[in-house]
């Protein structure tokens, strides 16, 4: 199994984690945030994908590739350029994504979303995400499922 595959099962583990007490806490939550050296009450979509392949990493003896980091665009911006696939690439061949591909969403203003892709089918985007709700928020308060526009997505890591 591929880094990529182990950490998009773990995140599937993590389906229902919610934060508990004040925003951007809870026991798993800051355990994310801990994996990246982050206290209690940060964002922590970034943490939650890191520890994903952190967890993978240790399962399958592979190293994390991910930067150490609870910042989506500093992710971004520091990551490999052979991981980094641009969104023109990936709407000319939207099979070139495998499962467990970081996707990374840029709001401006140094603001970002990221989670693991689950699957592009018809011009969207399958994903498991942290810090999210049912809503779309990337402030919201839980690991779940969500499908967005692959158009909205500025690219993807893997």
């Amino acid at each position: 199994m591929t880094n990529s595959a182990k950490a998009l099962e773990i995140a599937i583990s993590q389906l229902g984690v919610r934060e508990k007490g004040s925003s951007n806490s809870g026991v798993e939550v800051d355990q994310y945030l801990k994996s990246v050296g982050l206290n209690p009450g940060y964002p922590w979509c970034m943490a939650f994908v890191y520890w994903c392949y952190q967890q993978a990493a240790k399962s399958t003896g592979v190293s994390n590739f991910l930067i150490r980091t609870g910042g989506v665009l500093h992710q971004w911006n520091e990551q490999q350029p052979k991981r980094k696939i641009v969104l023109d690439k990936v709407l000319k061949n939207p099979a070139i994504i495998q499962p467990g591909a970081v996707f990374i969403m840029d709001y401006g203003k140094g603001t970002g979303h990221t989670g693991l892709v689950e699957r592009i089918q018809g011009g969207l985007v399958e994903t498991i995400e942290g810090n999210t709700n049912d809503e779309g928020s990337r402030e919201g308060y839980e690991v779940c499922r969500r499908t967005r526009k692959l158009a909205s997505i500025k690219g993807f890591i893997q």
